[in-house]
């Protein structure tokens, strides 16, 4: 399956959900935000929201300071 992910095509195995890809991507624990397709999932609907082919995602960190 391949998705844009930060605005670079990237090719993963199979389907999977926003969390496995936040997992795969050794993301988990952090402060981050995800948008698919210009739309915020949130963080409890990440294990139910299924990725599919073209997707485009975006993952931000949270940067604290001021």
């Amino acid at each position: 399956m391949q998705i844009t992910l930060n605005g670079e095509k990237r090719e993963f195995g199979e389907t999977q959900t926003v969390s496995e890809l936040v997992q795969t991507l050794h993301l988990s624990g952090q402060r981050i935000a995800v948008e698919l397709n210009k739309e915020i999932v949130r963080k409890k609907d990440w294990e139910s929201t299924v990725l599919s082919e073209a997707d485009k995602i975006e993952i931000v960190h949270f940067v604290g300071g001021g």
